[in-house]
């Protein structure tokens, strides 16, 4: 499939894109590329794959649900500019 000027104007009126007459070849042949693109893919053989729509047949690895600190808190912050005891310490924001 090969796109012509034409064609290449309409979708960018369709998509609302500001394209200058000097654009318009460039854009084509990018589409033109892009099109290419997807025959290759046309031409791969997927027998027998099962065609896949997302994650969501997917089962997920569940952990418990435990409340935890880290049990690292020094190397939490060991960058932090100022600390108090195990906390970040911040300027108050509110008078």
């Amino acid at each position: 499939m090969s796109l012509d000027l034409a064609t290449v104007r309409r979708i960018a009126v369709l998509a609302r894109i500001g394209l200058e007459e000097d654009e318009a070849e460039r854009l084509r042949q990018d589409l033109n590329t892009i099109l290419g693109w997807i025959e290759q893919l046309n031409e791969v053989d997927v027998e027998g794959v099962a065609p896949l729509t997302g994650a969501a047949q997917m089962a997920l690895k569940m952990r418990e649900d435990v409340v935890a600190d880290g049990g690292y808190p020094e190397l939490v912050l060991a960058n932090a500019p100022e600390r108090i005891g195990d906390y970040f310490a911040v300027p108050k924001v509110v008078e």
